[in-house]
């Protein structure tokens, strides 16, 4: 436990006592161009063992956002270059990030906070704010996001999203039956290692599996919607023991 002080306008003032955090770091850029403001937010955050990097642009701050793994990202919205809106919506629309993101502003109205959230705000702060609020915030909304993700199963390119049982490949959603989704899902779960036919066998029927070319079928119809015209196949037969998701080296 320690005290520490903070700039504002050119003077330093104390921002009270400092406790080092229990749970997980995390990794944060802070985007914003009021020198004093983005040098308190980087000094408050790594006092307490997070990671931060910080930009005093927009284009600088894309660059890293697009370039690297944040956990959270507070961003003021009046920035030079392009604006923190422009920057949060081609982050969500172009990069596809899942990023959470913090909005930082001197702007109160209703307008404003709304065109925040439209544009894939998680959370908008107004200006002046309590370095706590910030702090609180950004773990809240990060909190949200990670329990997102545990719904979100991956494999390269391949998206399934085990609450709205939404699936895509790059970006471009699929469709697949009932009985295929459960196929998938147990792939995806033990990827990237092979399943025994077996094991999908009695996930999908019990012990009661219609005929030994069932399976066989519905990995037909999985491969063909997964893979299509992909030029990388994800879907792979292992001979005589099952098959397994992946993407081969």
């Amino acid at each position: 436990m320690f005290y520490s002080t903070c700039r504002f306008n050119g003077n330093r003032v104390p921002l009270g006592r400092v406790e080092k955090q229990e749970g997980a770091a995390m990794n944060i850029l802070v985007i914003e161009d009021h020198r004093d403001i983005h040098d308190n937010l980087l000094e408050f955050f790594e006092l307490r063992g997070h990671a931060v990097e910080g930009a005093l642009d927009g284009l600088s701050g894309l660059h890293l956002a697009a370039s690297k793994r944040f956990d959270a990202i507070i961003l003021d919205i009046m920035l030079p270059g392009i604006d923190g809106n422009q920057i949060c919506r081609s982050l969500r629309q172009y990069s596809k990030s899942e990023v959470a993101i913090v909005m930082l502003s001197a702007r109160d109205e209703l307008d404003d906070r709304l065109t925040g959230f439209k544009v894939g705000a998680d959370d908008y702060i107004t200006k002046p704010f309590a370095m706590s609020e910030v702090l609180a915030r950004v773990e809240a909304v990060v909190g949200r996001r990670q329990r997102k993700d545990n719904r979100v199963m991956v494999v390269a390119d391949l998206h399934f999203d085990l609450d709205t049982l939404e699936i895509t490949r790059n970006g471009v959603p699929l469709k697949l039956n009932p009985t295929n989704m459960k196929l998938l899902e147990l792939l995806m779960r033990k990827s990237p290692h092979i399943v025994k036919r077996s094991e999908l066998e009695e996930v999908l029927w019990g012990r009661d599996a219609p005929n030994s070319s069932s399976l066989r079928s519905n990995i037909h119809i999985l491969r063909r919607v997964l893979d299509g015209d992909h030029e990388t196949p994800l879907l792979h037969t292992a001979h005589g023991l099952g098959y397994k998701l992946c993407v081969q080296r």
